[in-house]
């Protein structure tokens, strides 16, 4: 505090203060006085009272440094307020010199930190962040310097923070590209689309959490949040569409609004980060050990593989209706849409619950539909290839498919978690039952009748797969939600595949043709195959180009090695 004494004492000009300050002397004389009669228990003082004691009283000639008073309210330096209970807002500066007479002037909280002489931020560290919270922490002085910007609009000081601000988010950027952690911030960041203005209101809610302040606390409210993205009042209005109803934060469930009267009767909106995603954020390393936990798991039952998706559904090229099933499939997972169905007595729990079947031709995307589904669902994905099941456990067939039910119950119990259970190739399980006596018929037909009861009792997400659906069994329609067919896709869906699909720094020679290609009919996967096999002869070729001829002769070697028109071997 030695500083600060001086700046009370001592000529204004020859402090140390007034020199990192960075005003003029007049500016300096007024922060001076302002700082005597805070230490003296007078936090507000009228302006003209304040001017006329800092300089001459004579001829009014204090009314001169009006504009002083001006310039260091829009540095953030000082706050005004004009009477009893009305308040005026930091960020909007009357255009009247002489109204300032009537308002009281007092010291910004920005000043008062200055005052205490903080540290200035060090960027001199280069290295990777240890963990989560180191990095956190750094998050958290970026809101701190957006809150002093907040205070200072359109002046000198305003365009230097900015370059400050600029500095230290290249620094967080730099050492994040160093890290190793699992940064869950970024992963929300991602998962939603959240821009930049969108994650600087998210982050700023996160502080108030960890800093474990009031649920009243003004930094929550509507105008303190908008104000730290807002340069003006008309940038502040067109700012609220990130805090209404029907925004990304607010719809995706990332933060809740609560309405208030204020003390001056007015109403007012208070936000917090909602109890599911704060959860999933200070759960971090337990979400990490989670996923260890369950890799364990699956490696002790030797049943199931492990599948982590990497495609999101919006990846998937389907028909238009199939889409628009699958999505609301997914909108069980919506907030409104599981409040009306809990209150219709519809779904007891909060946890999507869907039994799906997949039908269709090999090559067509159901698998990868699934997994992109399970993506959707931020879920893992157990799968059991169904075609083992015979030649693996023949004669024990019974306590067999239970075991798979039975080993997916186990997992989710001990791992707290609930991955998809994924049946692919279930087509011995779903055909119609076989009404022959011998005794590989009467296994078939009681393995059938096992996993009838337990598709019955299962709880969660379950997806089969099958190439065939003519000699689908009816009892089994009746316990699955929804049946979905993946035909093999029309000429509009294979010229998406083929613009997706082929890679896009390549050379092509003149007589290549995207729409010749797509009219041959070929499943994603057969156009995925044809690519890969003609992105070789191109490599080991002299000009490394991709050619017409190519692509045609690698169509009808895979048309040809097909062991029907219809099955196909595919993903």
């Amino acid at each position: 505090m030695q500083d600060f004494r001086e700046f009370l004492t001592m000529s204004v000009e020859k402090t140390k203060i007034f020199k990192e300050l960075k005003c003029s002397k007049n500016e300096g004389l007024i922060l001076q006085e302002l700082c005597k009669n805070y230490v003296n228990a007078n936090p507000s003082v009228n302006t003209s009272s304040l001017l006329s004691t800092a300089f001459k009283n004579k001829n009014y000639e204090f009314l001169d440094y009006l504009q002083d008073v001006k310039n260091l309210i829009a540095r953030g330096f000082i706050v005004q307020s004009s009477g009893f209970l009305k308040a005026i807002n930091s960020n909007k500066i009357q255009n009247s010199k002489l109204s300032l007479l009537q308002n009281d002037l007092s010291l910004s909280e920005y000043f008062l930190e200055f005052l205490e002489n903080k540290p200035r931020i060090s960027l001199d560290k280069t290295e990777a962040y240890t963990d989560f919270l180191e990095y956190l922490k750094d998050e958290f002085t970026r809101i701190e310097f957006y809150e002093k910007l907040s205070f200072m609009k359109s002046n000198s000081y305003n365009i230097e923070l900015k370059k400050e601000i600029a500095n230290f988010e290249k620094y967080i950027k730099t050492r994040l590209k160093k890290s190793k952690f699992y940064n869950v911030l970024n992963a929300i960041f991602k998962e939603y689309a959240l821009e930049k203005k969108e994650q600087i209101i998210f982050i700023a809610l996160l502080k108030e959490e960890y800093t474990l302040s009031d649920e009243n606390s003004s930094n929550r409210e509507l105008n303190s949040l908008l104000s730290l993205i807002s340069e003006n009042e008309l940038d502040l209005r067109q700012n609220k569409k990130f805090l209404d109803e029907g925004s990304k934060l607010i719809d995706n469930g990332l933060i809740e609004g609560d309405e208030f009267f204020s003390n001056f009767g007015q109403i007012n909106k208070s936000f917090f980060i909602s109890d599911d995603i704060l959860q999933r954020i200070i759960n971090v390393r337990g979400k990490q050990s989670a996923k260890i936990k369950l890799e364990n798991a699956i490696k002790e039952q030797d049943i199931f593989e492990l599948i982590e998706p990497s495609t999101d559904i919006k990846d998937v090229i389907m028909p238009e209706n199939t889409q628009i099933l699958l999505a609301n499939i997914l909108k069980q997972q919506d907030k409104k849409v599981l409040e009306r169905l809990n209150s219709w007595g519809i779904k007891t729990n909060k946890n999507i619950e869907a039994k799906i079947i997949f039908y269709g031709p090999a090559g067509t995307g159901k698998t990868m539909s699934a997994l992109s589904i399970a993506k959707s669902m931020k879920k893992a994905v157990l799968s059991f290839d169904c075609s083992k099941i015979l030649s693996k456990w023949v004669g024990e067939s019974e306590q067999n498919v239970r075991k798979i039910f039975d080993t997916y119950k186990h997992v989710c119990n001990s791992c707290k978690q609930s991955p998809i259970l994924l049946l692919n190739e279930a087509d011995q399980f779903l055909s119609t039952r076989i009404s022959g006596g011998s005794g590989s018929d009467k296994m078939h037909n009681q393995m059938q009748n096992i996993f009838l009861e337990q598709i019955e009792r299962f709880n969660g997400v379950l997806i089969a797969t099958t190439n065939f659906l003519e000699s689908f069994d009816s009892a089994f329609s009746r316990r699955f939600d929804y049946k979905i067919e993946f035909k093999k896709p029309e000429f509009k869906d294979r010229l998406k595949m083929w613009q997706k699909f082929l890679p896009k720094n390549v050379e092509f020679d003149e007589e290549f043709n995207l729409k010749t290609l797509a009219n041959y009919e070929l499943s994603g996967a057969q156009i995925l195959m044809v690519i890969k096999n003609t992105a070789l002869r191109a490599a080991v070729s002299k000009e490394g180009k991709f050619l017409m001829q190519d692509f045609l002769d690698s169509i009808r070697k895979e048309l040809d090695s097909s062991f029907d028109k219809s099955k196909i071997v595919g993903f």
